[in-house]
């Protein structure tokens, strides 16, 4: 792992190059004539980033000095950093870079929805950051019976679990055990966007329409998720069995794909095939 010393001389070195590629122009100042140097001086970026030009001026020296979180914020706004860079800056500064909570609008490319198109017969599904299904192929639909939204979270894992009677057949009989696990995962993942009121509209609502949500979600489990195994019960063809696993999309990490491989030496995946066979292509959300 990189020593603390050549990690801050790395954010220096960092800080320098992006400081020395804007012009004042780009960051709304006046450019004050011919410059011995190109780019920005150090105290027109204390100036964009409300900081101490003496201060910043040792943060781009590799001084052992420790910018908060805001602070960092506030120079990545200042020098105009791609999110990619953004990254960078917080890895650098020895600080976890967090997740973007106010985006608005979770897009998926129209790569990753060949992706899933790509994996029929086997169930493949995007779920967001809200634990919304953004996207799935057509036997993630069948298997989900996402053929109708569930008013008023259409979409929304959590409340389709907890609210519509199909979700409860298909996890037949182990329906507490699906529900539990999923909520101590969704109860992990909501540390990031607790105080957001789609939030907290949602576990209102959650909490008023299910006895078993409104009994279970002040115990505070909380889980990650695992590779494991899991059976459906669909109403057309019966029992399958599956293996799941979830991966992360490098680009936008808070999206999730779900995937799920028939189990060896079962009858699920010719089940599949059968299914497959009597519906069209899914026109998915999103």
């Amino acid at each position: 792992m990189i020593n603390d010393e050549q990690r801050r001389q790395d954010l220096a070195d960092f800080l320098r190059t992006r400081r020395m590629r804007l012009t004042p122009e780009q960051v709304g100042l006046i450019g004050g004539g011919r410059r011995r140097t190109p780019g920005l001086r150090r105290e027109e970026v204390a100036q964009l980033t409300n900081v101490g030009v003496s201060w910043y001026t040792l943060l781009e020296q590799g001084r052992a000095i420790h910018p908060s979180s805001d602070v960092l914020h506030s120079i990545a706004d200042g020098l105009q950093l791609t999110p990619d860079e953004r990254q960078h800056l917080f890895l650098l500064a020895d600080q976890q870079h967090p997740v973007d909570t106010y985006v608005s609008h979770e897009q998926v490319s129209p790569t990753l929805r060949r992706v899933l198109d790509t994996l029929d017969p086997f169930p493949a599904l995007v779920i967001g950051r809200r634990w919304d299904y953004l996207a799935w192929n057509t036997m993630g639909e069948q298997l989900f019976l996402l053929m109708e939204p569930v008013p008023p979270y259409e979409y929304n894992a959590v409340w389709r679990l907890f609210t519509d009677p199909r979700s409860r057949q298909i996890h037949n009989p182990s329906w507490e055990q699906v529900a539990q696990r999923v909520l101590a995962e969704f109860r992990a993942d909501s540390v990031r966007y607790a105080d957001e009121e789609w939030f907290k509209r949602l576990i209102t609502d959650l909490q008023r329409v299910s006895p078993e949500f409104r009994d279970w979600w002040p115990r505070h489990d909380v889980r990650g998720r695992t590779d494991a195994r899991k059976d459906i019960q669909h109403p057309l063809v019966g029992l399958l069995m599956f293996e799941h696993t979830t991966l992360q999309v490098p680009p936008t990490p808070e999206l999730k794909v779900m995937i799920y491989t028939p189990l060896p030496e079962t009858d699920t995946l010719t089940k599949l095939q059968h299914l497959m066979a009597m519906k069209v292509p899914a026109t998915p959300v999103g």
